[in-house]
C-alpha cells in the first residue's frame, strides 16, 4: 500500500520541479532581457544598434532560461536516482 503513495509523492515531487523549473527559468531570461533593454535605453541606442542589443539581448535570456532548466531537471533526476 505504501508503494501506491510513495509513488503518488514521486509524481508530486516531480511536478513541484518541473514548476519551479519554468518559473526560475522565466525570471532569469526576464531579468537577462531587462540588463540589455536597459542598456539599451540608458547608452542612447537608436536603429539597427537598437535592434542588434535586443535580439543578443533576447538570444542570451532564451539561453540563460534554457540552461537554467536542464540544470534545474538534470539535479532532480541524479537526486532522485541516488534516493535522496
Amino acid at each position: 500500500m505504501d508503494m501506491g503513495r510513495e509513488s503518488r509523492w514521486e509524481k508530486d515531487a516531480m511536478t513541484v520541479e518541473i514548476v519551479f523549473a519554468l518559473v526560475t527559468a522565466v525570471a532569469l531570461a526576464a531579468a537577462v532581457f531587462t540588463v540589455a533593454l536597459t542598456l539599451a535605453l540608458v547608452l542612447g541606442f537608436s536603429g539597427s544598434a537598437k535592434k542588434g542589443v535586443l535580439v543578443g539581448g533576447a538570444m542570451l535570456a532564451a539561453t540563460a532560461g534554457m540552461r537554467r532548466l536542464v540544470r534545474v531537471l538534470r539535479r532532480f533526476d541524479e537526486q532522485r536516482r541516488m534516493g535522496r
